[in-house]
């Protein structure tokens, strides 16, 4: 049978089963009352100190800021990946990337690889030899919009994909809506309209997040009266880095010269997410549907450090370390807020760790939607953590196993356990050996003070922990590139970096 036609009979048999556990959950419902709606906002490539909530003085983000004060703010949540399309399939099944073989932000590619495996070949300066990712979210993963599809819920995908062309596209994944329906990593051709990834749409000069705000605003207008599941997921403030320019001059007059964040382009973007933000959450409250609605929000990976406008760079994540791209905190650690009226204490605080595996099966057991048959989560529930409770789980991880120049980023497999965190450097010591890195983050939250050859036994125990996450999850383990030539940078013109518009 051809591919095409097996990814078809796929998709009929979804539908039905999906249609089957309509009826079976809508008695249920009928019968517990009405879920919650859920909102989910996912920011691209805004760091961790990107927001006054998290402690900028450089960026305005008052609606963000509003969101903590009618729920929770973590301090310690993180995504699975320090790059955007291996988090966002995190996201959709509750699974590792490791484990699912997305590793980079492959979802453009015209290439179909559904399969991962190691590269057979390195460059002769690179020590290890990096995983193939896949490039597409396969359809086999019956994703947290299909659960809650089944559940009776409606469900709109807006703004940034990144998993993948038609058949691996929103529809294909759960969602009864998806615009501007693109599968680019970022607004083609600029925020401003005309947009080339939404022919004939938008005014011109209409900023893209704007519209998305407008557009979803419009779906719970429609959808007030049942449940829905609105996927909010920016374009903000991915590349390229422009800004609308009020505001950009409004922010090159805020920069004070002695702060690591003053790039007035970037404080433009990161306002106008805001103000996208706060369009959603004025709508909420409108429609008088806040006390029945979870909003999420939340960041794929960490904000770009290596790139640059005029000499400044786009933003810092300080006191974390690194950026996007980077298995350092300011790779992985993320802002996140959760709201549940009712349910999780107004203006609280967790420093609870979580990750971004977690929302699904926190979202089904918030929700009272059933598990899929067969679906098993690398994520846990963090409900408990929700009601000021201490959240079981031994460790997190996280798998990088690709060279990225932006950030100088080997592959690397890392576990956080408590507040000790152990990097897993392959083929990165002498004679190809591999590497440590080990932190004490409540200590050392910049990762500068290594400990590894201080507490050999701790180290230890987190390898050991890092061998039986990558047994579990089947992972690509870079190993020794036969072809490297010792003594070879494998970085040796530094990071990556742009005097220009950003545009990858």
């Amino acid at each position: 049978m051809s591919n095409s036609k097996t990814i078809r009979r796929t998709q009929i048999l979804r539908a039905l089963l999906a249609a089957l556990l309509i009826d079976l959950y809508g008695c249920a419902v009928e019968k517990a009352g009405r879920p919650p709606n859920v909102v989910f906002i996912l920011a691209d490539d805004l760091g961790w100190s990107d927001t006054g909530l998290y402690g900028s003085e450089f960026y305005e983000t008052p609606h963000i800021d509003a969101l903590a004060e009618r729920g929770m703010m973590f301090t310690d949540a993180y995504a699975a990946a320090a790059i955007c399309s291996p988090t966002r399939a995190s996201i959709l099944t509750g699974l590792h990337p490791a484990r699912i073989g997305m590793t980079i932000p492959s979802g453009h590619l015209e290439q179909v690889i559904l399969e991962k495996s190691l590269r057979p070949r390195g460059r002769a300066n690179q020590p290890a030899l990096m995983a193939q990712s896949l490039s597409r979210l396969k359809l086999e993963y019956f994703t947290l919009a299909e659960a809650l599809k089944a559940a009776g819920y409606i469900t709109g995908h807006f703004g940034k994909w990144h998993l993948g062309r038609e058949p691996y596209d929103p529809h294909g994944q759960g969602f009864d809506v998806d615009l501007p329906h693109t599968p680019g990593p970022g607004p083609a051709g600029g925020y401003f309209a005309p947009w080339r990834f939404w022919e004939g749409k938008g005014e011109d000069g209409e900023h893209i997040e704007d519209r998305m705000a407008v557009e979803a605003s419009r779906f719970m207008r429609q959808n007030k009266d049942r449940p829905f599941f609105l996927n909010y997921w920016c374009f903000s403030v991915h590349a390229p880095i422009e800004g609308k320019p009020e505001l950009v001059e409004k922010y090159r007059a805020r920069a004070n010269q002695d702060s690591a964040q003053r790039n007035p382009i970037n404080g433009a973007m990161v306002e106008t997410l805001d103000d996208a933000v706060g369009t959603l959450v004025g709508t909420i409250d409108e429609l008088g549907i806040a006390e029945d609605t979870v909003i999420i929000f939340f960041s794929d990976n960490g904000g770009i450090i290596h790139r640059f406008d005029g000499g400044v760079a786009v933003t810092s994540n300080a006191p974390l370390r690194s950026g996007k791209s980077s298995i350092y905190e300011g790779g992985v650690r993320e802002p996140l807020v959760f709201v549940w009226p009712g349910k999780v204490e107004a203006g609280s605080t967790s420093d609870e760790v979580v990750q971004s595996i977690d929302f699904y099966p926190t979202l089904l057991e918030l929700t009272g939607t059933p598990r899929h048959p067969g679906t098993e989560f690398d994520g846990v529930s963090f409900v408990p953590a929700l009601r000021g409770e201490r959240l079981i789980r031994e460790a997190i991880f996280t798998h990088i196993p690709s060279y990225s120049p932006a950030t100088l980023q080997r592959p690397s497999t890392s576990v956080r356990k408590g507040d000790w965190k152990l990097i897993r450097f392959y083929c990165d010591g002498p004679g190809q050996t591999d590497r440590f890195e080990l932190y004490n983050l409540r200590e050392d939250i910049g990762e500068s003070n290594d400990l590894s050859k201080a507490e050999p036994d701790r180290l230890t125990e987190l390898n050991s922990l890092i061998d039986q996450f990558l047994l579990d999850t089947q992972a690509v383990i870079p190993r020794a590139n036969p072809r490297y030539q010792e003594g070879l940078d494998p970085f040796p013109d530094g990071p990556a970096r742009s005097g220009g518009p950003y545009s990858q």
